[in-house]
Parts: C-alpha cells; structure tokens; sequence
C-alpha cells in the first residue's frame, strides 16, 4: 500500500487548513495515510547565526526523513498576509539546509482554504511556481473559498466544490 503523508502548513491549533486536509485524506482509500502535524516538530527560527551556533535542529531532520519515506505528499497551504505561514516557511528552511530538495520529486497534492473568496491562491500561487525548484512534483491542487460556509461537520458541503477536491484527490492518487 502506498504511504502518503499529508499536514496543513500551520501550527494553528485550530487550523481549518488541517480540517481540509484531513477530509481529503479520508477519501483516500486506497493508501495509508499519516496526518503530521507541524506543531510536533518545533523548531528555533532559521538563520545563518542559528545554524552556525547550534547546527541543525533534530527536528528539521525528523520531518525531512517522513518526506522521504512517504510515496506521495498532501499539504493544506494557510495563508498570511499573502504568503506562507512563519511555522511552515521556517520548517522548508530548515530541511533545505539538510538537502536543498526537500521534496524529493515527491508526487504534490497542495490545498489550500481561508474564510475569504479567494481561499488562499495566493499562497497557492507562490507554492506552485516555487515548489517544483525545491523538487516538487505538483500533481493537482484545490482551494477551498469561504471555509466557514462550504465546510461543515468535518466535510466540503458545497457539491461543486467537493466533487472538485475529489478530482484533485484521485488525479493525486494516480500519480503516487
């Protein structure tokens, strides 16, 4: 059985970036998937200064080896301001300092959600034309507008939208 991990780019306790993710890791049948979980690897902000003084933290390595076993990844992409979070962009730095391609050519499902229309495309946006240059595979990708109203009770409400997550998904799968 093929091994797919998948996590939301937060480390919001709260975050509906890991509800979307995790919904789509449910229709995935046919694969074994691990929720990770970003708050479980912490990690001192990157720098040159950090680096030289204390190396590279275990954790960065930690993350970077479950990329490496995994047949397939699903990200769920929150947004700030325009842009990744600070949790999700200090963990690619780090695991880059270990090996610059840290998605190992890795079959890519990305998503993304925000209560607002544009569901996160702009951190979608940046992930899909820089991933690829840290060895990103990008298969498919889906943004979920208006999180609080097509997502309810643990699933995407809005047919339209749930029969595109799932095209997404099975696009995904084929690749893995």
């Amino acid at each position: 059985m093929k091994k797919i991990i998948a996590f939301a780019g937060s480390n919001s306790k709260k975050s509906i970036n890991k509800e979307l993710v995790i919904y789509a890791s449910g229709l995935q049948q046919e694969a074994e998937v691990s929720i990770l979980d970003l708050n479980n690897y912490p990690l001192p902000m990157y720098g040159v200064d950090e680096e030289m003084e204390n190396g590279i933290p275990e954790n960065a390595a930690k993350f970077l080896e479950k990329i490496k076993e995994a047949d397939g990844i699903v990200i769920s992409l929150a947004e700030h301001n325009g842009n990744f979070t600070v949790a999700f962009k200090n963990i690619i730095d780090w695991m880059s300092r270990i090996e610059q391609k840290v998605w190992h050519n890795k079959p890519l499902l990305l998503l993304s959600t925000s209560p607002g229309a544009r569901g996160g495309a702009s951190a979608m946006e940046i992930a899909k034309n820089g991933f690829p240059h840290i060895g990103a595979n990008v298969i498919a990708n889906f943004s979920l507008p208006k999180f609080y109203d097509n997502f309810k009770n643990g699933s995407v409400v809005n047919e339209e939208f749930n029969q595109k997550i799932k095209e997404a998904v099975t696009t995904f799968l084929k690749a893995v």
